[in-house]
């Protein structure tokens, strides 16, 4: 093997070697996260998760308060759940208790695995594209948090009243398990946040040519149907819940459309 050769492998397993510590610290910090939610655990249940249970959550007293502000009366308000929790396995509180905590740990540490990524690719940045690139973390964690609280105050209360109160006879109760439960509110609300990171995406496929605005203009028609069902995938079969979702893709999505224009004027340039 020549020396230029050797040379390349070595850069190659010393940027595999750089990466390997940005996933380390990642974990560190996702670990961290995660047992703090582990330790509070009434927060992250009570506080947070099982808060959408009630009838004195903030959403539907929102929505309360909006139904008599139209004159609807009560149209709108909504009373306490018609099921209960439940837990069939030895082990299953414990289980949903580590799970739940991870998930917490992930979204928590989301801003900071955006961070390590930019620190990643720094070096290989000039460096005004550098400043662009840590403008973009700081982006990518305010849509994150928006659609995390969106999916969480919006999307997943709706899914919770629809399917926890859907019967199919009175003689038949709702008895929902608590896994059920859970992973029905952390999947919406998850799947909110990583949503709302269309404009990121779209921003660095237009960086990398596979996308114009033109072409997203031409196919914007398939992005509302796409747009449609992927908001009946996401939420429950109520259209009240669909809407609510639909809506802030489709503006997302021609905000998007500005991003990739500005994006290619500045590449024309």
């Amino acid at each position: 093997m020549s020396k230029e050769e050797n040379k390349s492998e070595m850069s190659f397993l010393d940027h595999l070697e750089v990466l390997r510590w940005h996933l380390v610290r990642s974990a560190i910090v996702i670990l961290l996260f995660t047992i703090l939610a582990f330790i509070f655990k009434s927060i992250v249940f009570d506080t947070i998760i099982l808060a959408q249970k009630g009838s004195d959550f903030w959403t539907y007293q929102l929505f309360c308060k909006f139904s008599h502000l139209i004159g609807k009366g009560d149209a709108l308000c909504m009373d306490d759940m018609n099921f209960s929790l439940i837990n069939i396995t030895m082990s299953g509180q414990f289980t949903i208790h580590i799970v739940t905590s991870l998930v917490a740990g992930i979204v928590l540490a989301f801003p900071y695995l955006l961070f390590e990524i930019w620190r990643f690719i720094t070096p290989a940045l000039q460096k005004k594209e550098k400043k662009y690139a840590l403008g973009l973390v700081f982006s990518g964690s305010i849509l994150f948090t928006i659609g995390i609280l969106f999916g969480y105050y919006f999307v997943s209360p709706l899914s919770v009243q629809f399917l926890g109160n859907y019967t199919v006879s009175n003689q038949v109760q709702n008895q929902i398990t608590l896994n059920s439960f859970i992973s029905t509110v952390t999947t919406v609300t998850l799947v909110c946040g990583l949503v709302f990171q269309l404009p990121l995406i779209v921003y660095f496929l237009s960086k990398l040519g596979l996308i114009t605005p033109e072409f997203m203009k031409k196919y914007r028609k398939h992005a509302i149907v796409t747009t449609l069902i992927l908001s009946a995938i996401i939420t429950p079969p109520d259209i009240s819940s669909q809407i609510l979702l639909t809506i802030p893709l489709l503006i997302l999505y021609e905000f998007s459309i500005i991003i990739s224009k500005v994006v290619v004027k500045k590449a024309e340039k």
